[in-house]
Formats: C-alpha cells, sequence, structure tokens
C-alpha cells in the first residue's frame, strides 16, 4: 500500500464529492433554469477563487496561449459536460442516469487516449472498461424505450457532455502540465461563464427562485464541487493516467444513485442494482492496469 496521501485519499473523496453533483442538479432542478444556476455559480467560484490566488501569489498564465488553453478546457470540462448533465436533469433524465451516462466516460477516454496523448491502455484496463461498459449498460438498458423510458433527446444532451468531459480532460492533461492549478481553475470557469451565461439568456427564462434548496444547492456547487472535486480533478489528470482517472467514474453512478435514493426516492430494479455492481468490478480491474 503507498504512503501517499494523496494516492491513497484523493480518489475516493473525489468520487464521493463528484456524485453529489447529479443529487445538486436533482435538488436545484425545480427551482431554477439550469445554465442560470450554472453561470451563477461559475461567477462566484471565480469570486472565491481569484482572491485566494492574489493573497497566495499564485501564477498567472504567461502568454495568451496559455490563456487560451485554460479558457478552452473551461468551456470542455464545465461549460459542456455540466450545462448537458443539468439540462438534462432539468428536462426529465433521473440523477441516477444521468450519473450512469456520464459513467460510460472511461470507454471514451480508453478509445482516445492513445491517438491523441500516446498513453498506453493496457489489457487490465481495457478490461476493467469493458466490463465497467456492461454494468453501466445493464442499468440503462431496462428503461431504454417503453412508457417508462428516458427522454431519449435529453439522454442524447448528456451523453454529448460526456463527450466534451472526456475531450477536456485529455486536453487539460495536455496543455496543462506546468499550469498552475489555483490559477488554471479560475481561468477555466472564466471560459465556461463565457459560453454558458449567452446559451442561458437564449434558451431560458432567467428563473432563480431564492429557496433553501436553491441556496443550500448553490453554496454546495461552489465550494464543494466547483473548489473542491475539481481541484482534486486536476490533480488527480496531472498525477495519473487519463483512462485511470476516467475508470474511477464508474463508482460515481453507484454512490450517486444511492444518495437519489435516499433523498428523491428514486429506485432501481435488480438487474440495475446488479449493473452497478459488475460497474464497481470494472472500475477495480481497470485501476489495477
Amino acid at each position: 500500500m503507498t504512503n501517499d496521501p494523496v494516492a491513497r485519499f484523493a480518489p475516493p473523496l473525489f468520487v464521493l464529492i463528484w456524485a453529489t453533483g447529479f443529487i445538486v442538479a436533482r435538488l436545484v432542478a425545480p427551482h431554477a433554469d439550469p445554465l442560470h444556476f450554472l453561470s451563477l455559480r461559475y461567477a462566484l467560484a471565480v469570486a472565491v477563487l481569484v482572491p485566494v490566488a492574489l493573497a497566495v501569489r499564485a501564477p498567472w498564465p504567461a502568454t495568451g496561449r496559455a490563456w487560451g488553453a485554460g479558457l478552452l478546457a473551461g468551456v470542455l470540462l464545465h461549460g459542456g459536460y455540466l450545462g448537458g448533465v443539468f439540462w438534462a436533469v432539468k428536462h426529465g433524465l433521473p440523477a441516477g442516469i444521468a450519473a450512469l451516462v456520464a459513467g460510460l466516460q472511461p470507454l471514451v477516454t480508453g478509445a482516445l487516449v492513445g491517438p491523441l496523448l500516446g498513453e498506453r491502455v493496457s489489457r487490465r484496463r481495457w478490461l476493467g472498461i469493458g466490463v465497467g461498459f456492461c454494468g453501466a449498460l445493464l442499468v440503462v438498458a431496462p428503461r431504454l424505450g417503453g412508457v417508462e423510458g428516458f427522454p431519449p433527446f435529453s439522454l442524447l444532451v448528456c451523453f454529448l457532455g460526456v463527450i466534451s468531459i472526456t475531450f477536456g480532460t485529455i486536453w487539460q492533461k495536455r496543455t496543462a502540465v506546468s499550469a498552475d492549478l489555483r490559477t488554471n481553475t479560475v481561468v477555466q470557469y472564466l471560459g465556461a461563464f463565457a459560453v454558458t451565461m449567452p446559451v442561458a439568456f437564449l434558451l431560458e427564462e432567467g428563473r432563480l427562485d431564492p429557496t433553501p434548496a436553491l441556496l443550500i444547492g448553490l453554496a454546495w456547487a461552489v465550494v464543494g464541487l466547483s473548489i473542491g472535486a475539481i481541484g482534486l480533478l486536476l490533480v488527480l489528470i496531472r498525477r495519473g493516467a487519463v483512462a485511470g482517472v476516467a475508470a474511477l467514474l464508474y463508482l460515481v453512478p453507484p454512490v450517486s444513485a444511492l444518495m437519489a435514493y435516499g433523498l428523491f426516492g428514486e429506485t432501481l430494479s435488480p438487474v440495475q442494482i446488479l449493473g452497478m455492481a459488475v460497474a464497481a468490478l470494472g472500475v477495480a480491474v481497470a485501476s489495477r492496469g
């Protein structure tokens, strides 16, 4: 067992916090337009992180190219991914299923890291990714189609968000090896805000009801997710193989579904629960690749 505390505690902590993102999406959906909520979240995260970065004199990107790389990473990691997930949940996709769709990212990542990063994905890791995919498919398949099927367009938008974060993860690995994580995160949120806010004005009415559920969800989204979870994700991307980091997301659906069951009464069939166990087995195999 490694003595590195980051290697030991960062992955499970990341999974636990990341899973709450789908719960936040479900919690705030009745009280806010999703893209306006995310725009406010990005703005508040910037407002919190900029004074911290200035206080510790963290270095900012030195070139226009570095600024552009950080802005694009924010568009992909936050704007496209979170925008897709929050919009899909707002329009009828259950939080647990949104987590499962997002859990397909390792399969997409494993296929792309070779040609785009030159990262070799071992046979054992491919086996884990495949097993995890089968587990996710078991969970999603029983409710595809039929009267209880998911809204097809919401499912598509959520999956497009998965594609976005996949390319964002690869882009971050390629361009931000030496970037300061504190200021790089600020630049990312500026990029996410720059694309999300105009789309929000075009598609939404700007509804943000100041209910306790919205305020609690917003506070956790800024501190727990935008700062805590994203910070852990960037650390993991920098320290580890991208395919291995992505494989952690197979653990998110079971955790998220358990939270959704306790908070919102969302239920899963025995076949879907089996699928979650298979997905967890997949990440256990992939993480040893």
